[in-house]
């Protein structure tokens, strides 16, 4: 069995050679979307922690070559993706989606970049220079908006990567790093920040309400900051303060605007 392959190789770099061919298979089928980093089972995210570890044996068995694209050269292990008119996918120069990546029909990524091990569902749009980091998991009818960084979690084989779930909207450069997860149908300000420790506190009620690690759905997200006493005085520290929810709506464009307008959150 590939993952069992894959699993005994990465224990054993001797057994490499052995496995060579389940771990390019195991890239091959995550380019055609066949297997995934992670997924959504039972309503937790799990981790497939063998197709991580092909990933990162991919790169030991994977050459340096050179490739052009017109007046472009790249000198790289992983070539771009292929046959994106036939997957439906939209690229625009000099959009980059590398191979091992899956797009749905319907992804646009303007230029911008979708790494290795990435999923990206249908309807979503990577606009200009945001990036989708390794492995990171994107829902459908997203929006990733101008400069977002979606980090990329390759190591430790177990770490969770960065989810972005259906119908949320990340406000230009936001960045998303070390696993956190932005449920379904979040709105988050321009230039919000979340790692895994970021505390993200609903300000909505009579008292505050902390997360860390997880955007909840619908949530409409501003940065903040919150005071810190330290022995040279008090300094603020960056936090993200959900604001609001979005409203309850069968036409998610028009929702968002309404939050958007709402809350006065900067897109």
């Amino acid at each position: 069995m590939s993952a069992d392959l894959i699993d005994a190789a990465f224990a054993d770099l001797a057994r490499l050679e052995e496995a060579r061919g389940a771990v390019l298979d195991t890239i091959a089928s995550l380019d055609r979307g066949e297997v995934r980093v992670a997924e959504k089972v039972g309503g937790e995210w799990i981790v497939h922690e063998w197709v991580k570890r092909a990933i990162l044996l991919y790169f030991r068995i994977a050459g340096l070559e050179t490739w052009h694209a017109g007046p472009l050269e790249f000198h790289d292990k992983i070539p771009t993706k292929h046959d994106l008119a036939a997957a439906g996918v939209r690229v625009v120069p000099p959009g980059v989606v590398r191979y091992g990546a899956y797009c749905e029909p319907g992804v646009v990524v303007m230029p911008g970049y979708v790494n290795i091990g990435a999923r990206v569902g249908s309807g979503t749009l990577v606009d200009t220079w945001a990036t989708v980091g390794s492995c990171a998991q994107i829902g459908r009818d997203v929006h990733l908006s101008g400069g977002v960084g979606i980090g990329g979690v390759l190591e430790p084989p177990s770490a969770r990567p960065v989810i972005v779930e259906d119908g949320a909207f990340i406000g230009s450069r936001c960045i998303l790093v070390e696993g956190v997860v932005v449920e379904e149908g979040a709105v988050l300000g321009a230039n919000t920040t979340i790692t895994s420790s970021t505390p993200i506190i609903d300000v909505t009620g009579p008292e505050p309400v902390e997360h860390r690690g997880r955007v909840p759905a619908n949530s409409v997200v501003i940065p903040g900051t919150r005071p810190k006493q330290f022995p040279a005085g008090t300094y603020e520290l960056q936090c993200a303060l959900i604001v609001g929810k979005r409203t309850a709506s069968t036409d998610r464009k028009t929702s968002l605007n309404e939050a958007l307008r709402v809350f006065g959150v900067q897109a």
